[in-house]
């Protein structure tokens, strides 16, 4: 089961993804899931997020987005998140490396894509 793509506040309990796997849910399953489970929080990555994460549905799901300027194109940042044994929250921004465009030295190309 892949649980993907959340749309803040619009969804209530779960659906199925419009993007044809996995599925949407909202905060009232959140709150249960982490309820049944007896866990406060869930952390979550592989959907892009500007500011490199996202907190939602009152702090009960964090995202957690680790590729700064995504593709080379999105110009965002990335961030790491750590939890002490007291789940007490440490946060780092990365932002991404320069990009030297001014070399013109030739790239190496691999010989498989020769033939």
């Amino acid at each position: 089961m892949v649980f993907c793509y959340i749309k803040c506040g619009e969804i209530e309990g779960w659906s199925q993804s419009v993007r044809g796997a996995g599925f949407v849910f909202g905060a009232d399953a959140v709150k249960e899931f982490n309820r049944k489970n007896g866990i406060s929080l869930i952390c979550r990555a592989h959907q892009l997020a500007m500011e490199g994460f996202k907190q939602m549905f009152d702090n009960f799901l964090f995202t957690v987005w680790s590729a700064p300027n995504y593709c080379y194109r999105c110009g965002d940042v990335a961030f790491i998140l750590e939890l002490d044994e007291n789940l007490k929250k440490y946060y780092q921004l990365f932002e991404a490396a320069p990009t030297d465009r001014s070399s013109n030295s030739k790239k190496t190309i691999a010989e498989q894509f020769l033939r």
